[in-house]
């Protein structure tokens, strides 16, 4: 018995036209997608120049709030009363310096209330300049 019968077989071809197609329609997206970095090739030569001495520093005030609300102004210790007593403190710590920098030296737990008595203060001295000190946190 023959199962196999007498036609012949053909040999299998692969058809490259979808291929093509899908592959086309690839490098359409890839280039659509791309982006193009333009780099400047400019040959640059910057130009040198003497720099001035640093500018006098401002005279510095430092204020130091602990946690349980006592105040240090440039290492004398302040009894708080009223804010005017510590705009008149740190009117005479700045002296005649021009416009000199308070810097608050805060506890993380002093009340928010203390550091608004400094600012405050500082307002009443007229001394515009504050800033605050921080330190990094621990790694």
């Amino acid at each position: 018995m023959n199962l196999r019968g007498t036609r012949p077989r053909d040999d299998p071809e692969i058809n490259f036209i979808p291929l093509i197609d899908v592959l086309l329609v690839i490098l359409i997206f890839l280039m659509v997608t791309t982006t193009y970095q333009r780099v400047a090739e400019l040959q640059i030569t910057l130009p040198e120049a003497d720099a001035d001495q640093a500018k006098q520093r401002p005279r510095e005030i430092n204020v130091g709030i602990d946690a349980q609300g006592h105040y240090v102004i440039d290492r004398t210790v302040f009894a708080f009363t009223t804010v005017a007593a510590l705009g008149d403190s740190l009117r005479r710590a700045a002296g005649d310096a021009k416009d000199p920098v308070v810097i608050i030296n805060a506890d993380a737990n002093a009340t928010h209330q203390s550091v608004i008595h400094v600012m405050e203060a500082a307002r009443v001295a007229g001394l515009i300049h504050i800033t605050f000190a921080t330190q990094s946190p621990a790694k």
